[in-house]
């Protein structure tokens, strides 16, 4: 596919994950907004048709893009920040999405081709879990695709399926950015302390047997639940909640794939 007329991205990266509830779309929020803190114009697409969430988490679901003769316009969430979802089309929230493949690879192709994003250094695509549609769609259709970014958490369920993923990649021929371990680790509210209610270190040893980067792990806190809801990203934060600096890290493992480092 030829680049877009519309789309003038100089990097693009999907964020995936195998299996649901991984946190995937925190990540996608997250490395969207560090990125702009860092001076980087960003693009923020939210492919996840039937859980369209990264609208509540920037705390923008009340505003609404607009179309014009010549595309979509984003919502602008700040000076370096822009971002296209489903939930920002004007529809009841609570109505479901009930479309086959055909509709959804339709609504795909639209925003990959008819948004007025202007000059980005990133597009971060927040696609669905698994490997269907969506991811399908968007990794044979995003020009200047430069990788996919997998989400899992240490369980073993979910490890499994991220390594379905990373075989995802390869089966399409796109390159694999790295791993990221989310929920690596809880960080008690009341202590501090670092307890490790899940297992710890499983996605650092898939991304070893796999031959892919390690791009780092997150730790769950409650202070992330609480960002979320409020809709203020965590990586806003001046270095004071348990994962703003470890994403941070990850910022420049993927700044570094990208060869912007």
């Amino acid at each position: 596919m030829e680049q877009s007329d519309k789309l003038n991205a100089k990097h693009c990266l999907v964020v995936m994950s195998g299996k649901g509830g991984v946190g995937k779309t925190t990540v996608a929020v997250n490395l969207a907004q560090s990125l702009s803190l860092l001076g980087k114009k960003t693009g923020l697409l939210d492919v996840d048709l039937h859980g369209p969430n990264i609208a509540k988490m920037l705390g923008i679901e009340s505003r609404r893009m607009q179309i014009s003769e010549s595309g979509i316009i984003p919502v602008e969430v700040n000076r370096n920040l822009k971002a296209v979802s489903i939930a920002l089309s004007g529809n009841n929230p609570d109505q479901p999405i009930i479309w086959r493949g055909p509709a959804k690879s339709t609504v795909i192709r639209q925003f990959l081709e008819e948004v007025q994003w202007g000059a980005l250094d990133y597009l971060i695509i927040d696609s669905p879990p698994g490997t269907g549609d969506e991811p399908l769609s968007v990794c044979q259709m995003a020009p200047r695709l430069d990788g996919v970014i997998i989400v899992t958490t240490p369980q073993d369920v979910a490890v499994l399926d991220a390594r379905k993923s990373v075989l995802f990649a390869r089966e399409i021929k796109v390159p694999v950015a790295g791993i990221i371990e989310n929920m690596s680790g809880f960080v008690c509210p009341h202590c501090r302390k670092d307890l490790d209610i899940f297992k710890k270190g499983e996605g650092r040893k898939a991304a070893e047997d796999l031959n892919v980067p390690f791009l780092g792990s997150v730790p769950f806190c409650a202070e992330f639940v609480d960002s979320a809801d409020r809709g203020i990203p965590f990586a806003m934060s001046s270095g004071e909640t348990a994962g703003s600096e470890p994403f941070m890290k990850i910022v420049e493992g993927i700044r570094k794939f990208t060869g912007d480092a």
